[in-house]
């Protein structure tokens, strides 16, 4: 098997998070046909637990532990060099060697830089055949974030959303093949930066529709009197704690008023304070981590994902409809998702609507029939091995047309 490089910038197991869920099926995939060589990063002290795991994957492997108050520390150089706070985030001396070493020892022709802080350390190997993996635009995420917060932070927001753009932008150039995980990121990056055009590809997530499936033997952890209202997701993550927190704020009076029995259960690792505060409420449940999050899923009477700042495709949203659930998204979180508007999930925008949508769905006839039309529509389209099978076309020399449903090459427009 010939030898591949995967630059990773957080460690791609447990697949617990969205972008590591995306990472660890990247891995898998290429693992059955590349000798893999991945050097990637931890931040929290109980992924460490998980390194030796990641052997069974890979050929070799350079993780480096990653203290997030050091980084910070060394990202405030980035104001002097003019970069993104990103870049030296995740800057290693460490890694840039084990990288230079290992291509030439093992002759390494081929890698894959799962997001742009991560192509700084092939930059200067203009021989290696780079697939550029951004999911999504990360940049357009910091500038989203600009318009939500107040100064200082909307300045620092936006001035990262700039200059994290102009790195995708330069890392993307210097790739053989750009990819995005929805055609909206595709097309928004075509336009961010158009001189990309015709080496920007659209690669699908996936769903693992074996482990999240309903079964009867899973016991549900709620009482027997309550309609569960779910949320699942890091609960550190500010995207999430703003949508949980509006939720309970705006959303759930509204429904209690018509769904006493209504309770919104928040299941997701690392809930920040301003979650915890919502439990003070009778109706709301913060569980914090759990073992297992497929019966809170299963279980549910509905699931939500409120966000209002979104990019990409949520996980949390194709696992819940895998599950066999109806689901109430924003605009925001249902733009990625290829399925129908009210026929598989329901999109809704102001707290009335979000309301009105979560009332009919939680009816059991029509939740039963939109959470089956859900689960069909994941099964038929996202399914990992065939949508990765993409990267193959793009990792080998030659012309990248003619690569599939799930490789589609953009242009500007």
């Amino acid at each position: 098997m010939e030898s591949i490089l995967l630059l990773v910038h957080r460690i791609p197991f447990p697949p617990n998070k969205g972008d590591k869920i995306v990472s660890y099926h990247l891995l898998r995939h290429l693992a059955a046909r590349y000798r893999v060589h991945l050097g990637t990063f931890f931040d929290d002290l109980s992924d460490a637990d998980h390194v030796c795991t990641l052997d069974q994957w890979c050929a070799s492997r350079c993780v480096i532990q990653l203290h997030p108050r050091l980084a910070q520390l060394r990202s405030v150089t980035a104001f002097l060099t003019d970069e993104p706070l990103t870049l030296p985030y995740y800057r290693s001396a460490k890694l840039r060697q084990w990288v230079e070493a290992t291509i030439a020892e093992s002759n390494i022709q081929r890698a894959v830089v799962f997001s742009a802080a991560m192509a700084q350390y092939v930059e200067r190997l203009p021989n290696l055949r780079v697939v550029l993996d951004l999911v999504d635009v990360d940049s357009a995420k910091w500038t989203q974030y600009a318009d939500r917060r107040a100064w200082p932070f909307s300045y620092i927001y936006r001035r990262e959303g700039e200059k994290l753009l102009a790195v995708e932008r330069s890392a993307a150039a210097r790739s053989a093949a750009t990819v995005l995980i929805t055609r909206g990121e595709a097309d928004l990056f075509l336009r961010l930066a158009p001189e990309c055009n015709g080496r920007v590809h659209v690669i699908e997530s996936g769903v693992d529709t074996n482990y999240f499936a309903p079964h009867s033997d899973r016991l549900s952890p709620y009482p027997s009197n309550e309609a569960p209202i779910v949320f699942t997701g890091a609960m550190d993550y500010w995207p999430n704690i703003d949508a949980v927190s509006w939720f309970a704020r705006e959303v759930l009076p509204r429904v209690a008023q018509q769904r006493p029995d209504a309770r919104f259960h928040i299941v997701g690792m690392n809930p920040a304070k301003t979650v915890g505060a919502l439990a003070a409420d009778a109706r709301v449940t913060v569980t914090g981590k759990v073992p297992d999050v497929r019966p809170y899923l299963q279980h549910a009477a509905a699931v939500v994902a409120p966000l209002r700042v979104a990019r990409g495709i949520q996980n949390k949203v194709l696992e819940a409809m895998a599950m066999a659930k109806p689901v109430v998204v924003s605009s925001a979180a249902a733009s990625g998702i290829n399925a129908v508007r009210g026929v598989d999930f329901e999109t809704a925008g102001d707290a009335e609507e979000f309301c009105s949508k979560l009332l009919a769905v939680m009816h059991p006839e029509v939740g039963h029939a939109m959470g089956q039309r859900a689960r069909a529509r994941i099964v038929a389209d996202y399914n990992w091995t065939r949508n990765l099978s993409a990267f193959e076309k793009l990792l080998e020399p030659g012309p990248l047309s003619g690569a599939g449903r799930t490789a589609r090459s953009l242009d500007a427009h």
